[in-house]
């Protein structure tokens, strides 16, 4: 899943780029606030990462300004400002989760998962349609219990359709979610990511929605 990191100190935000990367998210990183805000109005993120002391604009700013905007997406804070006030003052402000510097990344990783899952009311940690589950947090996935071998393209394709069970996803949105900034993209790869994932999973998996995109049909989340 795609998400935004807005963090302006560059060693740091580096490590946080290439630690969530490694746990399977497709990181943008800016390191403003006019940057951060602009992202966030324009880009369909999962989810951000947002710096509260950012150049240009603060980042306690930055999410009022968004949320007034009518911006949904989950939020998370990352600072190394540990007064209380200012832990009030930032989930007041619209921050769906908040964490103190320094931060492990294995727990950002799944608090980030955490906040997505809910935020497409998903409220158990593995992901389960018809005979198919999905563990975001191992990146593995299953059929009738047994494993299914899948590209790193392949499996967030498939998260972000299951995430949005019942939704029709357009070519478009998945390219978004499954792409970061700068990286080509041929003008049939999602179709081709669909065409082996049924190849894998079963023809019924994911429909086609003709002439506006793809779902995987709603059913209850596994456990």
């Amino acid at each position: 899943m795609r998400i935004l990191l807005a963090e302006d100190d560059p060693l740091l935000g580096d490590g946080l780029r290439a630690g969530l990367r490694q746990a399977g998210f497709q990181v943008d990183w800016v390191r403003d606030g006019p940057a951060a805000e602009r992202e966030l109005r324009g880009q369909p993120y999962a989810a951000a990462v947002l710096d509260l002391g950012l150049p240009g604009l603060d980042g306690m700013d930055v999410l009022a300004q968004v949320r007034r905007a009518g911006v949904t997406l989950p939020v998370l804070v990352l600072t190394a400002r540990d007064a209380v006030p200012d832990r009030i003052r930032g989930l007041d402000s619209g921050a769906d989760d908040y964490v103190i510097k320094p931060v492990d990344l294995d727990e950002l990783a799944a608090r980030l998962r955490a906040l997505v899952r809910r935020a497409h009311g998903q409220p158990q940690e593995r992901l389960q349609v018809q005979d198919v589950q999905l563990d975001p947090a191992g990146r593995t996935v299953q059929r009738n219990g047994q494993p299914v071998a899948l590209s790193t393209r392949e499996f967030d394709l498939l998260q972000a359709l299951m995430l949005a069970a019942g939704r029709v996803l357009s070519r478009e949105q998945l390219e978004q979610q499954l792409y970061p900034w700068g990286q080509e993209v041929d003008s049939n790869a999602v179709e081709v990511h669909i065409h082996h994932l049924r190849r894998k999973l079963g023809p019924q998996l994911i429909q086609t929605v003709r002439g506006v995109g793809y779902l995987c049909p709603r059913t209850a989340a596994g456990g």
